[in-house]
């Protein structure tokens, strides 16, 4: 028995909140509403539920399953799959042919095949599902979570009742994040949960990830501590960047940020993320400003091609240093 309770202690953050009933769930009403409608009036379709990481789709899923089923049926009546492991033609072939052929003595009527981020099955796997969705739907129901909806081929799109769960807002995590910083005792600073809600951008995983490491790293959960956890540029130096660029010169600049980067652990990636946002509060000719977005949009890209950090690095200098060649001219005249 203790032995029970102290893994439950030292589950992560994550799972240790996870909604267990539809009713816990923080956003997506409508969703919710309709979800509980068809399990109500034992109307369930096929779902695919869609959307970025970390918004509830899951979650919702398992909360589904523990209002359809007891916690003693849980075991033969619902297939929950991670598609990112078993994704090829295979495991349709194998254990969910076997699952949907095989019926239920239990009064629900139907069992549930979950299959997590299925974005990740090849074209021939999905080819597969087609069909037994089709045969077996009096005994089955399925439902597709994936992040990317362009990657379920339009048959399965066409057979499931779809749902797109979007980014939480701040409004919506905040309620959830003050609940666990208040069960786990943790300190946190306003300016530190501002930081947890801008780093996450509506993923309330990373919000309760980045939470738990930066308690477990530094006690007090404050902004820097919560940007240096990450490895994030900080504000102040996010502004040190900025100056550089625009008031110093080429060789300066360089040796300066690159500096910065060793000594922080930063990523070019992320100092181009932070850099566009700030330029954007500054006051410069429209001709300019695009000119400078258009070539920062094409460092970043390269960036994610893999491209060397130190040659995009110079080519962010090189266009920071055209914009002080062409507002020069006009500030003198």
């Amino acid at each position: 028995m203790v032995q029970k309770v102290q893994q439950k202690v030292n589950l992560p953050w994550v799972e240790k909140y996870r909604p267990s009933t539809l009713d816990d769930l923080v956003s997506h009403e409508d969703i919710i509403k309709t979800v509980s409608k068809f399990i109500k009036e034992d109307q369930v379709p096929h779902l695919l539920f869609y959307g970025p990481p970390g918004t509830g789709k899951t979650s919702t899923i398992l909360a589904c399953a523990r209002l359809l089923y007891t916690p003693a049926q849980m075991s033969s009546t619902v297939l929950e799959l991670n598609a990112s492991d078993d994704r090829g033609i295979g495991i349709v072939r194998g254990p969910i042919l076997t699952f949907a052929s095989t019926r239920t003595i239990f009064k629900s009527g139907f069992k549930l095949i979950i299959l997590d981020e299925a974005d990740a099955m090849t074209m021939d796997a999905q080819n597969a599902l087609r069909r037994i969705i089709e045969k077996y739907t009096e005994n089955i129901r399925f439902c597709i979570i994936c992040n990317y909806l362009s990657k379920i081929i339009p048959a399965l799109q066409s057979r499931c009742t779809r749902f797109r769960f979007g980014p939480l807002s701040p409004e919506q995590i905040l309620p959830r994040l003050n609940y666990v910083i208040d069960e786990e005792k943790v300190t946190v600073s306003e300016d530190g949960k501002k930081a947890l809600l801008t780093l996450a951008n509506g993923d309330m995983r990373k919000v309760l990830n980045v939470l738990q490491s930066t308690w477990l790293a530094c006690k007090n959960v404050t902004e820097d501590n919560v940007y240096t956890c990450v490895g994030h540029p900080l504000r102040t130096d996010i502004e040190s960047i900025v100056k550089w660029l625009l008031n110093e010169n080429f060789k300066t600049t360089y040796n300066n940020i690159k500096e910065l980067k060793m000594i922080k652990g930063l990523a070019l990636h992320d100092i181009i993320t932070e850099v566009h946002k700030y330029v954007h509060r500054i006051e410069l000719p429209f001709d300019i400003m695009i000119d400078l977005m258009d070539k920062m949009a094409e460092i970043e890209y390269r960036l994610s091609t893999g491209a060397n950090e130190n040659i995009q690095l110079t080519a962010l200098i090189a266009a920071f240093q055209n914009v002080k060649d062409i507002s020069a001219p006009d500030q003198s005249n």
